[in-house]
């Protein structure tokens, strides 16, 4: 179940109150960098959320914002504090894609579009070792394994049996045809999703090779929506050396308009869960 007080939401709602505030005082971060003696690079990350912020920041920044009422100053205050708290991912060290994993922590529903590789949440041990092996040529064993534990455990959201994440992914046929490991790993990796999709809260859709040209050319992403309705649906984009977060609204309109259109080009569930047993059954042939 998501946490009541996950630190990446919580930087994130602050954030956005940050912003609201400075826009009603009709500054732009660029003056509030010079107020504060401060980069505007630093004012730009405080509002997305992508920094932890301090209580002694929420203090100057209220300051240059001339917020007189104390308990504005108090509520946000107290929201720092808490977004500094540690998040279960924590526990494992410096994790590259922490922001992501908090964001997905805390979502209610999860929509992504894989081209190349099983969604994370859905993977297998076996072909979680096999893929982070491949990918991260120069990891220690070390590294590895606590990379696996990350996607493990990032897979309780699906197992949640109060509240389960809502998942819907669009695979293209290419994942499935890539032996990654071993064709035994492959078998066993494929059975696990038919048996996921069969879950009433997993979706799973394949993109078959026939349809040719589509809008997921552009490569993976994903779409987080939350429960909240002060928090705005986020699109992910992975990248090698850093992630890109989309929150404008315009922004995430066009990720969820090409999404609608590789669910119409792909296999509807029923034929899918079909045509990913059939795979495995090649696989165990």
């Amino acid at each position: 179940m998501a946490s009541n007080v996950n630190p990446t939401v919580r930087r994130r709602r602050l954030g956005q109150e940050l912003r609201r505030l400075r826009e009603l005082k009709g500054m732009t971060a660029e003056e509030v960098a010079e107020r504060l003696l401060v980069s505007q690079s630093k004012i730009s990350r405080l509002e997305n959320g992508r920094r932890s912020i301090s209580q002694r920041d929420v203090r100057d920044l209220c300051g240059v914002y001339g917020v007189e009422d104390e308990r504005v100053v108090d509520s946000l205050m107290q929201m720092a504090k808490d977004s500094r708290q540690q998040g279960w991912w924590h526990a494992f060290g410096d994790i590259p894609y922490s922001v992501y994993i908090g964001l997905e922590t805390d979502a209610a529903s999860l929509r992504v579009y894989e081209s190349l590789i099983v969604p994370g949440l859905l993977q297998t041990r076996e072909y979680a070792q096999a893929v982070i092996a491949g990918m991260w040529p120069e990891a220690t064993p070390g590294e590895i394994d606590k990379r696996i534990q990350v996607r493990l455990k990032r897979q309780d959201r699906l197992a949640d049996p109060d509240d389960p994440l809502r998942f819907w992914a669009v695979i293209d046929e290419a994942l499935l045809r890539r032996t990654v490991g071993s064709p035994a790993v492959m078998a066993q990796q494929l059975t696990h999703l038919a048996e996921l999709s069969e879950r009433p809260h997993v979706t799973l859709q394949v993109l078959p090779f026939e349809v040719g040209a589509h809008p997921g050319m552009y490569g993976k992403f994903a779409i987080l929506e939350f429960q909240d309705a002060m928090d705005a649906s986020v699109v992910y984009l992975e990248g090698v050396t850093s992630d890109l977060y989309l929150e404008r609204a315009a922004d995430v309109q066009s990720y969820e308009i090409m999404y609608e259109h590789l669910r119409a080009k792909a296999l509807s569930a029923e034929q899918s869960r079909d045509f990913i047993r059939k795979t495995a059954e090649e696989y165990s042939a």
